[in-house]
């Protein structure tokens, strides 16, 4: 008896070239609905399973597979004597191979004006029962759910054996498989149900492996990393170095956040108008999750320059994130010192060439799409449960802020403000930075309380800092951090206001001739 191949599949991609490599093989094709149409269409034999069960397909195609000639076909093991004395007595014919992806589910609710009854419909009942008796009895039956695994499939079984390692990989397959769609079926529901009555939907996280790291933030940890190829640093095509580490991939997502500000690709679609270097390019160092060096230029390489000499002694063994294109002079600047990931949207060829000297330094493409196919939500644990917030990465307005001091700040200092603001966002809380000319030239950070985070920022900026702004991520308590800024030369501070000593920090400017600027917003990072 020839061994035989059920294949039912709504992608279709892949289909025929693995139909005649079964036939090829020797085995008997069996088909239903739309998978049969296009068999026969290629002018391939087939067989339909109306035809094989004697069932016909009813309640509008909705029961087709579900049959004991079917089910039993596939589950019948076949070192069993009873099942295979089952199988004789009720004229069934075992089932060895099962090709089977299922309604296309996500697409159809992809569309967010999608019914409720169409979406029901696209929901595949005889397909996942299917895939499930086959990963079941995978010792016997090879699964395959994909067009990705039909080249490797086709290859083994012209080698003349799919190995039983072959076969424990289709079934995990498989299970993923159902398992993501039913994932995907449930968010839906929940989804619609808890927009219906006004409710927050439960959380449920579907991520592949992507890659079993070294180890985590210390070599004592374990880590792993989870994430689909099609989105966010999944996405990122990583053109040389080392093996990513968990550390690098915590610091290169702080630094494109903090390059993003200053917005992503060519660099003539890069800051926002009214920021200090305005259609410019913008460079990011940061060390452990910080930033100690932004700034931007006329040119990638000038941005990168001024980023660098920001804070060099911090930035050596840094992580860079650049928001144009790498070129030739840019990549000379990436080897004037030890770094170790630089992310971009791409590379040129002479870049490339460049920095392959540096075999080590781990070199990142990442497109805005890729940036953009990305989830809102920021998730973090914390013992026995999650956190979920949406990221604090809404535009600047600056149409809501107010000067409150007696003097207005100059157009150039409002783009330094301008500037310092966009930094401090992203440094972690207390933040204080310190700017000039689009050139960070002090930053404090994680302080216990601000004027510690102010002194650390004005004495890194030295004398630098004279003629420079202040930006601060929470409001003034008290008016020590105005005056030590007036004590080092600061000309003007930004910070959300909103503080009981509102008055005092804005005697303190009048008094010292600062120009002080509120947002009204607030931008904490923990």
């Amino acid at each position: 008896m020839a061994p035989t191949a059920l294949l039912s599949v709504s992608n279709k991609e892949g289909l025929v070239p693995l139909s005649k490599g079964l036939l090829a093989a020797g085995y008997r094709l069996l088909s239903s609905g739309g998978t049969a149409a296009a068999l026969a269409a290629a002018g391939l034999p087939v067989t339909k399973v109306a035809e094989h069960t004697g069932a016909p397909e009813i309640l509008g195609g909705r029961v087709k597979t579900l049959h004991p000639r079917i089910h039993g076909g596939i589950l019948a093991k076949r070192a069993d004597p009873g099942h295979q004395a089952d199988l004789v007595a009720q004229g069934i014919d075992p089932i060895d191979v099962v090709v089977v992806n299922l309604y296309p589910f996500r697409e159809t609710v992809a569309d967010p004006a999608v019914s409720w009854e169409t979406a029901i419909e696209n929901i595949d009942i005889g397909g996942p029962a299917m895939v499930r008796a086959a990963a079941k009895n995978h010792a016997d039956v090879a699964v395959l759910t994909s067009p990705a695994q039909y080249g490797a499939f086709l290859e083994a079984l012209a080698a003349g054996a799919i190995t039983q390692e072959l076969r424990r990989q289709l079934a995990l397959e498989a299970f993923q498989h159902t398992s993501s769609y039913d994932t995907a079926i449930s968010a839906w529901l929940s989804a619609r149900l808890a927009a219906e009555a006004g409710a927050a939907e439960p959380l449920r996280l579907d991520l592949p492996l992507r890659q079993t790291l070294r180890y985590g933030e210390n070599p004592h940890q374990s880590a792993t990393w989870f994430g689909g190829p099609e989105a966010g640093w999944g996405a990122a095509q990583q053109l040389q170095g080392k093996e990513l580490s968990y550390n690098n991939l915590i610091d290169l997502d702080a630094a494109l956040a903090t390059v993003r500000e200053f917005g992503y690709g060519e660099p003539s679609h890069s800051a926002p108008h009214g920021v200090a270097g305005a259609a410019h390019c913008a460079a990011v160092v940061v060390k452990h999750t910080n930033p100690c060096g932004v700034a931007t230029g006329g040119t990638m390489a000038e941005a990168l320059a001024r980023a660098l000499d920001a804070d060099r002694t911090s930035a050596f063994g840094g992580i860079v994130a650049l928001n144009a294109p790498v070129d030739q002079a840019t990549a000379e600047q990436l080897t004037s010192l030890f770094l170790e990931c630089v992310v971009a949207p791409g590379f040129t060829e002479e870049a490339r060439q460049h920095l392959a000297a540096k075999a080590n330094l781990r070199l990142l493409a990442l497109d805005a799409a890729a940036i953009a196919r990305a989830s809102d939500q920021q998730v973090r644990s914390i013992l026995g449960g999650v956190l979920v917030q949406s990221f604090d990465h809404q535009p600047v307005d600056e149409s809501g802020w107010q000067v409150v001091s007696a003097r207005q700040p100059t157009d150039h200092e409002r783009n330094d403000l301008s500037f310092a603001w966009r930094l401090v966002r992203h440094v972690r809380s207390n933040a204080i930075t310190v700017a000039k000319n689009g050139q960070s030239l002090g930053i404090g950070a994680g302080q216990m309380n601000r004027v510690g985070s102010a002194r650390l920022a004005l004495e890194a900026a030295a004398e630098r800092g004279r003629g420079a702004v202040l930006a601060s991520d929470g409001f003034f308590p008290f008016d020590d951090t105005v005056r030590l800024a007036a004590s080092f030369g600061i000309t003007a501070v930004i910070q959300p206001g909103g503080s009981v000593r509102d008055p005092d920090s804005i005697a303190a400017c009048n008094e010292l001739g600062l120009a002080m600027v509120v947002t009204g917003r607030r931008h904490f990072l923990h």
